[in-house]
């Protein structure tokens, strides 16, 4: 089902890569404002191509893409590839290492409806024209987003370890803590063995929604500028994506709490409780670092923390389960953060429905567990909800069901670095007559 195409990828001249730690970057929709003042000093991060700034910041882009290309900063590699991407990391509070396998190439940009790339989250249409705008100044893609295709045999990793025995370069640690190394692989046999593999696969999309919809955006509007000689072989067709196997133990995602900034109309601590208590079971608990532990695998169950000394933990009662009365799938109504959108931000803080909930400004999203009960230690925050991650089933039913979690359900980690590769969707690209041996 999914088109998958080598690409013949800008990187890094060797001398550069040598120290490529110092030329990655964030991607643009995760970078903190202090890491891009520190990371735009360094004339040469990629964070000027992906994060550009300024009054006519996708003009400045595309200048300063010219340059190092003219320059020799970014060089192509002479023949098309697949990119072999691996990831080690570790999880806080433990000792074990994790190797993230997947590989980068291009897939072609299917619109949601065709029903071969999936997405499981809705985007922003300021965040989706930025990348599209910023796609057609420079006609080169920045960074991979993350999809997720789902293969039980592991055919795939036989081929990426043998590569990665000749890394290209590697970092010695991103600003996330993970280990990055990259490999090629352009044996014209296993490229296509590859193609095969995800032609009778569909792809989740786990990470990068608003890039891809970009790509979207940006395609049609070439394909309508194009008329009746467009062939479906352009280049601008296709958008550059980072694929892992679903069925890896070492596909992580965790937990994004909730932070309650605001309580509506003066709503006390003890006032909130009161409206939670027709639908949560509430057991007050003495430790608030102990929230993690006491909800671990229990379906429905939220931490909850008020402050000074307030700590409880909370679970949905099964029965009233059936009044999630939005019009979604049962697979979105089972998961925990609707439940907790539905009965705690809907009928207890009466901010009502998904939409007004995506837009209103008293929640925030925050991964970091002591920085939620800090921050409402620090009077930042009213209250801290506790959440347990989404699972990899879970994602995947919820993608085939054609619904969408709520808002920042899921944090694949690590997230993939800019800088690492780069692509170029120009019309020349595909005039190199060695892609004519990888088209369908």
């Amino acid at each position: 089902m999914a088109e998958i195409q080598p690409v013949r990828g800008w990187r890094y001249n060797t001398e550069l890569s040598q120290q490529i730690d110092t030329y990655v970057s964030p991607l643009f929709d995760v970078v903190s404002t202090k890491q891009r003042e520190a990371l735009y000093q360094n004339p040469f991060n990629s964070i000027h191509l992906s994060v550009p700034r300024g009054e006519d910041a996708a003009g400045a882009a595309r200048q300063r893409l010219q340059e190092w290309q003219q320059q020799g900063v970014l060089r192509q590699d002479e023949l098309p590839g697949i990119y072999v991407y691996y990831q080690y990391f570790r999880l806080p509070g433990s000792s074990r290492e994790y190797c993230r396998k997947g590989f980068m190439c291009h897939i072609r940009a299917y619109d949601w409806a065709e029903n071969v790339v999936l997405r499981h989250e809705n985007t922003l249409p300021a965040s989706v024209n930025d990348r599209a705008e910023l796609l057609s100044r420079m006609e080169f893609q920045t960074s991979a987003t993350h999809g997720l295709y789902r293969d039980d045999a592991f055919e795939l990793e036989q081929y990426m370890d043998e590569a990665m025995q000749n890394p290209l370069y590697q970092t010695e640690e991103d600003y996330q803590g993970a280990r990055d190394v990259l490999a090629v692989i352009q044996d014209v046999h296993v490229i296509r063995r590859f193609q095969q593999v995800l032609a009778a696969r569909e792809v989740i999309l786990a990470d990068g929604h608003h890039r891809y919809e970009g790509s979207l955006t940006y395609r049609q509007a070439r394909r309508i500028a194009a008329g009746e000689a467009y062939t479906g072989a352009e280049a601008w067709n296709f958008h550059l994506m980072y694929l892992t196997n679903a069925a890896a133990d070492d596909l992580r995602i965790l937990p994004t709490h909730r932070l309650i900034l605001e309580l509506p109309e003066g709503l006390s601590a003890d006032e909130l409780l009161a409206r939670l208590t027709p639908y949560f079971t509430v057991l007050t608990l003495d430790d608030p670092y102990d929230l993690p532990e006491r909800i671990a695998g229990k379906p429905w169950a939220f931490g909850l923390y008020l402050g000074e000394g307030q700590v409880y933990k909370i679970r949905l009662r099964p029965e009233v389960h059936a009044l999630l009365d939005w019009p979604t799938t049962p697979e979105v109504k089972a998961l925990d953060l609707t439940v907790l959108h539905f009965f705690v931000l809907e009928k207890a803080l009466g901010i009502v429905g998904p939409e007004a909930q995506r837009q209103w400004t008293g929640v925030a999203y925050v991964r970091n567990f002591p920085e939620c009960l800090s921050r409402v230690d620090r009077g930042e925050a009213r209250a801290a909800f506790i959440t347990n991650e989404v699972t990899m089933d879970e994602v995947e039913r919820v993608c085939h069901s054609g619904a969408v979690m709520p808002p920042k359900s899921t944090f694949f980690y690590p997230k993939t670095i800019g800088g690492f590769l780069f692509t170029s969707i120009r019309d020349s690209e595909t005039e190199h007559p060695f892609y004519a041996t990888f088209r369908s």
